[in-house]
């Protein structure tokens, strides 16, 4: 497939890329089309990966935009990744040229686990 140019570019979550995914196997299977190679990696690594629904991550991810110190890719990062600990959100976090306080991280900590239920 070639692509000629972008129409548009959004961010995603790995849980919203599960939900189009099924939406795009399922079209397929309704045509009998047969899935592609590059179509199963994709929904096997969504299905593998993604630890939420898309719902609760979107709504995840708009919780934390709402946080000082939160950029977009970095609220759907954690989304995808659903740190259970300080140390795995740092690590999210070495890359940015300031740091979070403890109560920052126990904040962030406290909305994805509210997300994971």
């Amino acid at each position: 497939m070639i692509v000629k140019e972008v129409l548009s570019e959004e961010l995603l979550t790995l849980a919203e890329v599960k939900g189009l995914l099924h939406e795009i196997m399922e079209e397929r299977l309704k045509d009998e089309e047969e899935l592609g190679y590059e179509l199963r990696k994709a929904i096997n690594h969504a299905e593998t990966f993604s630890k939420t629904t898309p719902e609760k991550a979107r709504n995840l991810v708009n919780k934390l935009l709402e946080l000082e110190k939160m950029k977009p890719e970095i609220a759907i990062r954690l989304a995808d990744i659903m740190p259970q600990t300080r140390d795995e959100l740092r690590s999210l976090y070495a890359k940015e040229r300031f740091t979070l306080l403890d109560e920052e991280l126990d904040q962030i900590l406290d909305l994805v686990e509210e997300a994971m239920d």
